[in-house]
């Protein structure tokens, strides 16, 4: 048995990393990056598993397509919005294992594809859900939701440029993406500090 290549070593970061960023991506819109995944795999630009085709099937593309407007526009609704946050706790995670799992396509068993995808798309997805819904309910006590809207907007756009770069320059997205986390966690610990000596 031939060893593992750089190629292949290559290779296969580049497929884990997809997986983040599209799970990721599901995090701020659960079906966008199941959309992108099967439109680009319809065009023949991207690749799923055999077993994950049905994404690239037309239905599966009308059902995406109208549930990314449906929670794109629900989501600058007042009240909406949080109701959609709650009901997205349990989507979120499962649309991002499922696009992981789709795009893993090295794992020719689909069953451990699967497995994988929910090992790493589950809680990559509910990382940024859970950090979006927090930030919508400070934005909602310091302006009684009237930036929420605007929250919204940038996080359609920074789902939709994570979706396309995700297929771009997977690598060097999540290495981007891990690099915004640590520093928006040491940005927040940093503010929970002061306010606490603040308070003292």
């Amino acid at each position: 048995m031939d060893g593992i290549t750089m190629g292949d070593a290559l290779t296969w970061t580049s497929t884990l990393a997809l997986a983040v960023a599209l799970a990721a991506c599901a995090g701020l819109r659960a079906w966008l990056p199941l959309f992108v995944a099967g439109l680009l795999a319809r065009v023949g630009v991207a690749e799923v598993g055999d077993a994950f085709g049905w994404l690239a099937s037309t239905p599966a593309l009308v059902l995406f397509g109208i549930a990314t407007i449906v929670e794109i526009v629900a989501d600058k609704v007042p009240a909406l919005d949080h109701a959609l946050d709650t009901i997205s706790t349990f989507i979120r995670p499962v649309a991002g294992a499922i696009v992981a799992a789709a795009v893993l396509v090295r794992i020719e068993d689909p069953l451990i594809a699967v497995v994988v995808g929910m090992l790493v798309g589950a809680p990559v997805a509910l990382a940024p859900h859970a950090a979006k819904a927090s930030a919508r309910v400070v934005s909602s006590g310091t302006t009684a939701g009237l930036a929420n809207p605007v929250i919204s907007t940038i996080e359609d756009v920074l789902a939709i440029v994570i979706a396309v770069l995700a297929f771009v320059v997977p690598v060097l997205l999540v290495i981007a993406m891990l690099t915004f986390a640590i520093v928006f966690v040491r940005w927040i610990r940093r503010r929970s500090q002061r306010a606490g000596q603040a308070r003292a």
